[in-house]
């Protein structure tokens, strides 16, 4: 498959490939440059906000949280 570089660079991933593959809007992209060629692929990254999703342990529920906060002013 061809694609045309537009003016800024810019490239539309065939169709094909994109559904394929998964590609979406906001779809992270890496671009390496191997003997000539340019592997595009898509990144490994996780979303920051599901990284942390669970990793702080509260024994309370939030209006235990407030009223404690409310008391100690």
């Amino acid at each position: 498959m061809k694609a045309i570089v537009a003016e800024r660079g810019q490239v539309t991933i065939p169709k094909k490939i994109r559904d394929r593959l998964g590609i979406t809007a906001k779809t992270v992209l890496e671009f390496q440059e191997n003997n000539g060629k340019i592997i595009v692929s898509k990144s490994k990254q996780e979303d920051p906000i599901t990284k942390v999703i669970g990793c702080l342990k509260i024994e309370k529920n939030t209006d235990q949280i407030i009223s404690e906060l409310r008391d100690s002013e």
